[in-house]
């Protein structure tokens, strides 16, 4: 499982919105990080999938999982 910075998910989602015209939604906030996002709509791109990890008491790093279909479980929260 690769990590990611918060700074690099920032300029992922960045980019995801400005240059590629998707939406984000948060389905939880995180308390270090960014929680959980959903990248969603933007034409010919993946959906995307951020989730804040823990990895101590002072830090947490992100994980990003790219999907052409959004998963049922993300459907849910898009209604």
């Amino acid at each position: 499982m690769k990590i990611y910075t918060l700074d690099a998910c920032e300029k992922l989602i960045d980019r995801y919105i400005n240059q590629e015209g998707g939406n984000m939604l948060t389905i939880t906030k995180g308390t270090l990080g960014l929680g959980m996002v959903l990248l969603h709509g933007a034409i010919g791109k993946c959906n995307i999938v951020i989730q804040e990890v823990f990895l101590n008491e002072w830090a947490s790093a992100h994980t990003v999982r790219q999907y052409k279909k959004i998963p049922k479980k993300y459907e849910k929260f898009l209604l």
